[in-house]
């Protein structure tokens, strides 16, 4: 995210992002099932928290759930355990890594970002309200899901 935005922002220094954050929450194949978008200051754990929260009642017959390396930690796990029967799957990177490597499941995710920031409305975060923000992310998915829906039924 960059410093452009109006509205709440913060600055997370572990990343060294000043702004806002986006926790998305996708399907296999990568589609937006929800979005959450907060200040850059909350980490990602209690990020994940309320992500989790926001899509226990709307998805309950979700059960397993891939997290990056940065969601590690007891607080994502207590949250899950109070809040329904859902495992959770923490991708880490090897240890012995060295440079750029493609993890299982991670990289879904990190297409849907990249599709979202295809988007011009998303390139940067312009948006003065984190509600706006979150809408105009929906509203690319949306539209990238109507797009794809066409372009197979009527090819």
């Amino acid at each position: 995210m960059t410093a452009e935005s109006g509205g709440p922002c913060g600055y997370d220094a572990g990343k060294k992002i000043e702004g806002r954050k986006r926790h998305i929450l996708t399907d296999t194949c990568g589609f937006l099932i929800f979005i959450l978008v907060h200040t850059a200051d909350i980490q990602d754990c209690d990020g994940a928290v309320d992500v989790l929260k926001a899509v226990r009642w709307r998805f309950p017959w979700l059960r397993h759930v891939f997290a990056d390396g940065g969601y590690a930690g007891d607080i994502l796990r207590d949250a899950i355990a109070g809040a329904g029967h859902w495992t959770i799957e923490i991708i880490k990177r090897p240890d012995k890594a060295k440079g750029f490597q493609v993890l299982p499941r991670r990289w879904v995710v990190e297409r849907t970002f990249a599709w979202l920031g295809r988007c011009r409305r998303l390139a940067k975060d312009w948006e003065t309200t984190i509600a706006s923000s979150a809408a105009w992310a929906t509203i690319a998915s949306i539209r990238m899901l109507t797009r794809r829906t066409a372009k197979y039924c009527y090819a």
